[in-house]
């Protein structure tokens, strides 16, 4: 288990999950050798949204997605709440593992 999985079993927070997604936006911008305005200028979005993104984490869904086309790195937002995939025909006839199609009402 690498460093980052352990981090992220021990906090899990929105704060840590948004710095480590930019994190791994600007690593992989200067593994390309991009400069923050040329990444922009591909991903269609402002320079100031993106250097804000750098610093703080925060982006819109939109600008997130953009950023990953320019990166050629959409193929983690396919699986991003994916349905369970069930590695036996045993697992899924398990009535145990059937979870409700809906949720519950509140009282």
């Amino acid at each position: 288990m690498d460093i980052d999985t352990i981090l992220s079993l021990i906090d899990n927070s929105p704060a840590t999950i948004l710095s480590g997604i930019s994190s791994r936006v600007k690593a992989r911008r200067l593994e390309l050798g991009y400069t923050q305005q040329e990444l922009a200028g591909r991903a269609g979005i402002p320079l100031p949204t993106y250097r804000r993104f750098e610093r703080s984490g925060e982006i819109a869904l939109r600008s997130l997605i953009m950023l990953g086309i320019a990166l050629d790195a959409t193929g983690a937002f396919a699986d991003l709440f994916a349905a369970k995939s069930y590695s036996s025909i045993d697992e899924l006839l398990d009535p145990a593992s059937k979870k409700p199609k809906r949720g519950k009402r509140r009282s």
